[in-house]
């Protein structure tokens, strides 16, 4: 079984970490800052002492200059939820390279960053086929950079197949998932009944969401001309159409429409909007757009 990320990559995506315009408020430790207070090294603020009060934090320095007793306050690192929500639905496997295999090694690399930063990674796939439930169920909750094996084999043994609900399988995943976090998207955004309401769902939860649309060189450039025959990979409903090199350029500007209209709408959302097709290099996508992006430092 091929490595989703090679071992160099690894070792740079070692040194970024998930950026978080908002502050963690998971209750689990971890080491990002949550606005809550606690025990940590990250001075926060002072409060006059109250008896009973632990006098271990009481500032000795500061009473030597006021002659009052302030506790010093430090901010608690809380652990950051980070979910993954992948389009395995049959239409992600078309292509000479793989939409699904490329949105496996992102979301490989995006969970590696936050293992190694002692977040939690979840991803949810769907549509989820019922011979894979005990597989999802293994990359839930995933913690710990002694982890990271076991997570890159469990998303390698999933498949795509089956047809997808998008709106529905956001608009479930963000009553599951309430706590804020960052939320990654991987997909083809080619769902007939849209996109709108599935990443109005999440983004309405005060998370931080990433829509990350992965796309076919063929599905941006056609090599096929003539009188075809166009299956739908999900349905099995077919249509024959005649496509001129004459029609390319008409093709061109129905798809970048279409790809300009989701990252209006993200946009408008405060959703981040990457575009990425599946060929281009992993290295490229991920510490170059993505780090522009604001997917991570």
């Amino acid at each position: 079984m091929e490595a989703l990320i090679s071992p160099d990559l690894m070792k740079r995506l070692e040194q970024l970490q998930l950026l978080a315009r908002r502050r963690s408020k998971s209750t689990a430790k971890g080491e990002r800052r949550s606005g809550a207070r606690g025990q940590s090294l990250e001075f926060a603020d002072y409060r006059t002492y109250v008896q009973g009060d632990d006098l271990r934090r009481i500032d000795w320095n500061l009473f030597g200059r006021l002659e009052r007793l302030f506790l010093k306050l430090y901010e608690e690192e809380r652990e950051l939820p980070v979910t993954i929500y992948l389009d395995s639905s049959e239409s992600m496997s078309f292509g000479r390279v793989s939409k699904f295999d490329f949105a496996r090694q992102v979301a490989a690399a995006v969970g590696y960053v936050a293992l190694c930063g002692f977040d939690r990674i979840t991803v949810e796939p769907f549509p989820l086929a019922d011979d894979q439930a005990g597989l999802v169920g293994e990359l839930r909750a995933v913690r710990g950079r002694r982890s990271a094996m076991r997570f890159f084999d469990n998303l390698n043994r999933l498949k795509a197949g089956g047809t997808a609900d998008f709106n529905h399988a956001l608009r479930l995943g963000a009553m599951k998932h309430r706590a804020q976090g960052v939320i990654v998207v991987l997909s083809d955004f080619l769902d007939p009944a849209g996109y709108e309401d599935g990443l109005k769902s999440l983004a309405s939860r005060g998370s931080e969401v990433h829509a990350v649309q992965i796309l076919a060189p063929e599905e941006l450039e056609p090599s096929s001309y003539g009188d075809l025959r166009v299956i739908d990979s999900e349905t099995g409903a077919e249509q024959e159409v005649t496509f001129g090199k004459y029609r390319l350029k008409s093709y061109r500007a129905t798809v970048q429409n279409y790809c300009r209209r989701l990252q209006e709408y993200c946009r408008a959302r405060g959703i981040r909007y990457q575009l990425a097709q599946s060929d281009t290099p992993i290295d490229d996508l991920l510490l170059k757009a993505m780090r522009m992006g604001g997917m991570w430092r």
